[in-house]
């Protein structure tokens, strides 16, 4: 039978007019055993989660590094300057002129306490797996493009540069606050000549090479961004989390939190007196970068289905980043994709048509899934059109039905809060009503990044 708590259990429109054959119905069975996560195991996974995050905090190499960023406060909230930023992510690059106001609003948008001029480049493929020379100089020359573009080497020079914050969303450890090294790779990037190498450094040497106006003047993590960028509008904020290529979180320790960390480093001395105490005057704190996707490297916990071990098997790094590769949105519309081709192989789907389309990597993303999710269009038009677009591929109605279901398990993404419930035992609450509120943090690595730089300026007394 289906699990009683399993998604299946909400019926579509689809659902009463498509049938399954006894076969198919044993492998929707299937699916549904093979995915889904009781609630037992999910506080088995948090345990064993906990433990790992704690070792890294204690000793360096560990399997989750816990990171040290060196941003030291959260943000007052009156921070203000304007600032470039650059965030290399998994899919794209991204360049952004970002003004703060502070507590002095933009009378054209009166809700934001910034404003944003931004330009999104495609990161190319090729240059995923190339060497460091070519990324380093691609992302100069879209700097150079965007400073000309918006008039900005113009308005700042050698003698009087632009600061620069640069989200690098990959695992590195960090001497200080505009120095990064990359540990490893990830998100399906594998660039030579950059792991073990101060990335902060590397793209420095390109900046000064094309006479670019500019000063880097601090490397962060999304995920710290993500976590500033919301507690410049909400002092409430107590986590920054990514879901979206890859997968990590940030949060701000306590240092004696942090025993791989000397009470006696003098890293720890900002100029500013108030910088390592919090709002509430409550201890000195210090934001620390998870880079929780390598969690259960080891496999000890993490249930892996056969689609996963594919995934991990055809990746760049066989055996790293573990939790990323069943979570991130890197991988689940591959998971989705390889689950398809089973079906398909064994005769459950697509018969008579050819599913060439269906057949390269990673050609879907978590977007596909959400679409298929939200469908409510009449007939699930939505769906079918979507399949076809993509794909190349015409959906009859036992295979809409087959693509919400298989959505609903590989994504799960109506059903967060419910799991993080179930886990800390929140019990039966009203919407809106539970401990944990989750809250989008818009634009975080570009925002973020420009609050942390213009911390970063004040601190030294710029």
């Amino acid at each position: 039978m289906v699990n009683k708590d399993s998604p299946w259990r909400q019926r579509s429109e689809i659902h009463a007019i498509a049938e399954f054959s006894p076969e198919l119905e044993l492998e929707m069975e299937r699916l549904d055993k093979e995915f889904w996560i009781p609630g037992q195991k999910l506080k088995e996974i948090v345990k064993r989660f906990i433990e790992e995050l704690d070792e890294g905090l204690q000793e360096n190499n560990k399997n989750i590094p816990m990171n040290i960023s060196w941003v030291h406060s959260l943000p007052t909230g009156n921070e203000k300057g304007t600032y470039l930023t650059l965030d290399l992510g998994g899919t794209n690059l991204r360049v952004c002129k970002v003004t703060l106001h502070g507590n002095e609003t933009d009378p054209a948008t009166p809700e934001k306490k910034y404003t944003l001029d931004q330009e999104q480049y495609r990161v190319p493929q090729e240059l995923k797996s190339g060497s460091a020379e070519q990324l380093w100089t691609y992302i100069a020359e879209k700097l150079q493009t965007f400073l000309q573009e918006k008039g900005l080497d113009k308005e700042y020079s050698k003698d009087k540069p632009m600061p620069l914050g640069f989200t690098f969303s990959y695992p590195a450890t960090q001497d200080k606050i505009d120095h990064a090294v990359l540990q490893t790779w990830t998100k399906g990037f594998d660039i030579k000549g950059v792991e073990g190498q101060d990335a902060a450094a590397q793209l420095r040497e390109k900046i000064k090479e094309k006479g670019l106006p500019l000063e880097i003047v601090c490397v962060i993590n999304d995920t710290v961004g993500a976590m500033i960028a919301s507690a410049y509008n909400d002092h409430a904020t107590i986590v920054g989390a990514i879901f979206g290529t890859g997968c990590n979180a940030a949060y701000m320790a306590s240092l004696p939190s942090i025993k791989k960390l000397s009470s006696s480093d003098p890293r720890l001395r900002p100029q500013d007196p108030n910088a390592n105490t919090n709002k509430n005057g409550e201890g000195e704190k210090m934001a620390i970068n998870c880079e929780y996707g390598a969690f259960d490297n080891a496999r000890r916990v993490l249930p892996i289905t056969k689609y996963d071990e594919e995934i991990d098997k055809e990746s760049p790094r066989p055996g790293e980043q573990a939790f990323e590769k069943l979570s991130a949105g890197l991988y689940l519309g591959e998971v989705f994709r390889l689950v398809f081709i089973d079906l398909a192989d064994r005769g459950f789907l697509f018969a008579n048509q050819d599913t060439k389309g269906l057949r390269k990597p990673y050609i879907l993303d978590t977007g596909f899934l959400s679409q298929i999710e939200d469908d409510e269009s009449p007939n699930a038009i939505n769906t079918r059109n979507l399949f076809r677009d993509t794909l190349d591929l015409s959906l009859s109605d036992q295979e809409v039905e087959v693509s919400r279901r298989v959505a609903e398990l590989v994504a799960f993404k109506k059903r967060w809060a419910r799991a993080l419930g179930e886990v800390l035992e929140w019990g039966e609450r009203k919407e809106g009503e539970d401990p944990i509120i989750i809250t989008s943090a818009e634009d975080g690595s570009g925002v973020g990044c420009a609050i942390i730089a213009a911390i970063e300026m004040e601190r030294r007394g710029r």
